[in-house]
């Protein structure tokens, strides 16, 4: 349960330096759905050391599988809001409206052109980086199923003896 949950945040914490460094050094600038996706990982990255820690001090059995239980439920969670943004991406259905719909409110007409001059609209519907066919959103869900599989074979590890 131990490497299952030290595993777990693993993969989180190199998910989340993953998407910064996008975001930070390639200017890869995340949409709204992207930034929901990272929740998932947030909640995993905490959760998944205090699992470990509690495995190393002796915490009762179902606790940690309570505690892997909730990773691998967000985790799956997860893998479903990415697979949402995928088919938005793909135009396979519409995403929400503010990030894939028309541009409804742009302000009075007096700052107009100084909003349109600042604002720059990251669509939900845009791919803005692929690799191998898929885009970040993709890759989430992959991602996001890995992390619940380890989750639940750390749920199914046998009691040490």
């Amino acid at each position: 349960m131990r490497v299952a949950a030290l595993a777990t945040a693993l993969v989180a914490a190199v998910t989340l330096a993953g998407v910064w460094f996008f975001e930070l050094v390639l200017d890869i600038r995340p949409c709204p759905l992207c930034l929901q996706q990272r929740y998932a990982y947030y909640l995993a990255l905490p959760l998944a050391l205090a699992i470990a820690f509690a495995a190393t001090r002796g915490a009762p059995r179902s606790l940690l599988i309570a505690g892997l239980a909730i990773l691998a439920l967000a985790a799956l969670a997860n893998s479903s809001l990415g697979a949402y943004h995928a088919g938005v991406e793909w135009k396979f259905w519409q995403g929400p409206t503010d990030c894939s719909g028309p541009v409804v409110d742009l302000g009075s007409a007096g700052n107009l052109l100084e909003r349109l001059d600042t604002v720059r609209v990251i669509r939900c519907d845009e791919v803005q980086w692929r690799f191998l066919g898929l885009s970040l959103a993709g890759y989430n869900v992959l991602i996001s199923l890995s992390m619940a599989a380890i989750a639940v074979w750390g749920m199914a590890a046998p009691r040490r003896a």
